[in-house]
């Protein structure tokens, strides 16, 4: 909850949060979505118009009747009326210049809404886990995985990121855990949470990479974040070995994406 801004996501759990309902009970079961719902598949089409009208169109705000970007009814909702002006409809060229830098392994996209990067891994080989807590990101999630190759490989999970835990039968050790709009996604009182729990998925040497969203905001998601917040809240548990400007932002990040790597410390 990968999670999935402007005034309005962005990801938390999922990768990408939500509102209205109350916040998922912890130890809720995860619900592996593998299996696509025809009713669903067959209105696909509709949704991704609908989707397209609404963010292409300047000055179409939607009505939203959720205002809690910690519940998955605030995510639910405005991928139901596709307001999503954190889609970047593909992958970052940050994202793949990293990736193609690494070896094939195990990955891990919490708030990963609509699943671009997870299709784009998948088909080169990578063991991708992909989950968010809003299940209408997760039904956006299906359709697009469903049309690209390799898509089908995937393991997408319904979950809610502070309590997804994989089992110990098919326990994912993940080298790389996806961060993009997942932290920014999620109100800053659940940021310690975040930290935490991604230092509890992470094995020493594991690398928690991706795209920060830097500066400070009153109002969001999407909630930025000051550089010295973000190496106060990740410094116990990782070490930044990587950090550079990227300059091909979406609008709703210009100016004030960097990609960062940290890699966790030794317990």
């Amino acid at each position: 909850m990968v999670d999935k801004p402007v005034g309005d996501k962005l990801v938390a759990d999922k990768a990408k949060p939500a509102v209205g309902k109350a916040k998922p009970a912890v130890g809720k079961a995860e619900r592996v979505a593998d299996k696509a719902d025809p009713a669903m598949e067959k209105a696909a089409p509709a949704a991704e118009k609908a989707k397209r009208a609404a963010s292409d169109t300047p000055g179409l705000m939607p009505s939203f009747t959720t205002r809690d970007p910690d519940a998955p009814a605030f995510w639910d909702e405005r991928f139901e009326q596709g307001f999503m002006p954190w889609d970047q409809r593909g992958v970052p060229p940050a994202f793949c210049a990293f990736a193609e830098r690494q070896a094939p392994g195990a990955v891990l996209i919490p708030g990963c809404g609509s699943a671009y990067e997870a299709a784009w891994l998948a088909a080169r080989s990578w063991s991708v886990t992909a989950l968010d807590f809003s299940a209408a990101a997760v039904a956006a999630a299906r359709s697009y995985l469903a049309s690209q190759p390799g898509g089908e490989k995937v393991s997408l999970v319904e979950a809610d990121f502070f309590t997804y835990m994989p089992s110990e039968e098919t326990r994912l050790k993940p080298q790389w855990i996806y961060e993009r709009a997942f932290l920014c996604a999620l109100p800053p009182a659940r940021r310690a949470d975040y930290a935490r729990h991604m230092a509890q998925l992470a094995a020493p040497g594991v690398l928690l990479a991706g795209l920060f969203f830097f500066g400070e905001t009153r109002k969001g998601p999407p909630f930025a974040i000051e550089e010295s917040a973000l190496h106060s809240l990740l410094t116990p548990f990782f070490e930044c070995i990587d950090d550079h400007p990227v300059e091909d932002s979406i609008p709703v990040f210009a100016g004030r994406e960097r990609w960062l790597t940290w890699r966790r410390r030794a317990v």
